[in-house]
């Protein structure tokens, strides 16, 4: 269904920038004229202007749709009170945090990998 929608905006999309495009621009600012067509220049306008309204409104159905087929199989989740690599099973319980926050806890990793570490900046030294 999404598939379907996605091709079916992508058209309105592709006609829309199409009838935007034929729209004689106003006051002539580009510098081209209305050359003779198959319609008078009112004639064209109006049906360019009506065109372009309808297509506008199928734009923003569709997006509508696709934004509403998107969340329908969003579940709420929340991160805070969850541990890394930890899942919530459907627990009404959150886990209470251990050690401090995030940053206490990537200090006591760091400490971990380098025990050694210079206290602090060094002065580069030749090898």
């Amino acid at each position: 269904m999404q598939t379907v929608l996605i091709v079916i905006h992508l058209m309105i999309v592709a006609v829309l920038i199409g009838a935007v495009l034929l729209q004689k621009s106003e006051g002539g600012g580009l510098g081209m004229g209305g050359g003779a067509g198959f319609m008078s220049s009112r004639g064209t306008a109006n049906l360019l202007t009506r065109t372009t309204a309808i297509l506008a409104v199928g734009f923003f159905i569709t997006s509508l749709l696709l934004t509403w087929l998107a969340g329908l199989d969003r579940k709420p989740t929340s991160i805070l009170g969850t541990l890394p690599g930890q899942t919530q099973s459907g627990s009404a319980t959150p886990v209470a945090p251990t050690g401090g926050g995030v940053l206490d806890q990537l200090k006591k990793a760091d400490e971990q990998q380098s025990p050694a570490a210079p206290a602090g900046p060094q002065a580069p030294q030749s090898q």
